[in-house]
């Protein structure tokens, strides 16, 4: 009995040293450090996904697309969230326009065959002359250039809204010109948007963003008349690094 008696000492002396010692370790990995830890490095990680493209930022905050909705080529109603968690290219044109937006569109395509096949990569190109460019017509016109992307959307609706969107939302001046060629001014400068709907850009030399993409010349002219270099090569680097994030 005595040597038994001592065996549930042993034990018993085993386990209170294996509480006094493990017991306090255990709890404070749980309480502050490791979870803490864990949690810091699954942050970094996140982190370390971010490319260096920046944020346009407005009042110290990072400016998100505003919310939209309107038809697409196709009759159906699309709003921003059809976009949400992928990256996507902004652009405001109308159908018949004579000068930039052919060459705009033509760069487009081109982009959407150099993604092929990703669901995670759209369009979103608004028309500025909404009386004229019914669904009926943005179909048409997807045919005649191509577009083949299901995330790519040709949208009309209120030209109040679709203005408010561009001036204000994306701040790419849009407005109806009778002297103008087509009826209507624009810019021909794409926006590239991250799958969290926010507006990136690449920086210039000094860090500052670029804010926004030259559409108006083809990689293949390489510069304009007037000096100006292509960004389509630029565009699509760029869209490799959000598709990446």
């Amino acid at each position: 009995m005595k040597k038994t008696n001592y065996s549930y000492i042993g034990i018993a002396f085993i386990i209170l040293v294996f509480g006094i010692y493990f017991i306090p370790r255990i709890v404070d990995r749980i309480s502050n450090n490791d979870v803490s830890r864990q949690e810091s490095r699954s942050d970094q990680k996140r982190e370390e996904n971010i490319s260096e493209l920046a944020f346009i930022e407005i009042n110290g905050e990072p400016k998100k697309v505003p919310f939209f909705s309107f038809i697409n080529q196709n009759g159906n109603v699309i709003t921003n969230e059809d976009y949400k968690g992928k990256v996507y290219v902004v652009e405001f044109f109308f159908t018949t326009c004579p000068t930039i937006c052919p060459v705009m569109n033509a760069n487009l395509v081109q982009i959407q065959n150099e993604f092929e096949g990703l669901e995670n990569f759209g369009v979103a190109s608004f028309t500025i002359n909404p009386q004229y460019d019914t669904p009926e017509v943005l179909k048409e016109y997807a045919q005649k250039y191509g577009i083949k992307n299901t995330n790519w959307h040709l949208m009309t609706g209120s030209q109040e809204a679709i203005y408010k969107l561009a001036n204000e939302g994306f701040n790419l001046y849009t407005a109806e010109d009778a002297n103008a060629d087509g009826g209507f001014e624009h810019s021909g400068n794409f926006a590239l948007i991250d799958k969290n709907g926010f507006i990136r850009s690449r920086k210039d030399e000094f860090g500052n963003p670029l804010i926004y993409y030259r559409g108006i010349i083809s990689e293949e002219q390489g510069t304009n008349s007037d000096g100006e270099t292509e960004e389509i090569s630029l565009l699509k680097e760029d869209i490799k690094k959000l598709l990446n994030e």
